[in-house]
């Protein structure tokens, strides 16, 4: 089962966040791109497109995700640009959900977008 199998789990706080060698651990099943924070409390991805237009498209599609999982990344579009931010805000840092989320938008990008991209 892969991490995008997952259903992200609504985090109510009280718990502490993933250690930096678990975030550390959970990365290693995510595409090379993504990035975990130096205060490791964040994962970043930057996706590329050809143009506005693929990264809204895009965009759009990881938020009825979001919305489906109850788990909401930060995102900023830019021409050809689409970047990703995930953390759990309740604790300020990560949960295994955010690696869920995203592992689900890289399925996404290389099921829709790769092509296009």
């Amino acid at each position: 089962m892969s991490l995008a199998d997952n259903q992200c789990i609504p985090c109510r706080g009280g718990i502490p966040p993933l250690t930096a060698s678990q975030a550390t651990d959970l990365l290693k099943q995510l595409d090379a791109n993504w990035e975990l924070t130096s205060s490791a409390t964040h994962i970043q991805r930057t996706y590329l497109f050809k143009n506005f237009v693929y990264a809204m498209d895009f965009a759009n599609e990881l938020t009825d995700i979001a919305e489906q999982e109850g788990h909401h990344p930060d995102l900023c579009i830019s021409w050809g640009k689409c970047s990703v931010d995930l953390w759990t805000h309740k604790i300020n840092g990560l949960t295994e959900s955010d690696f869920f989320m995203a592992a689900k938008a890289d399925r996404i990008f290389e099921l829709k977008h790769t092509k296009a991209s």
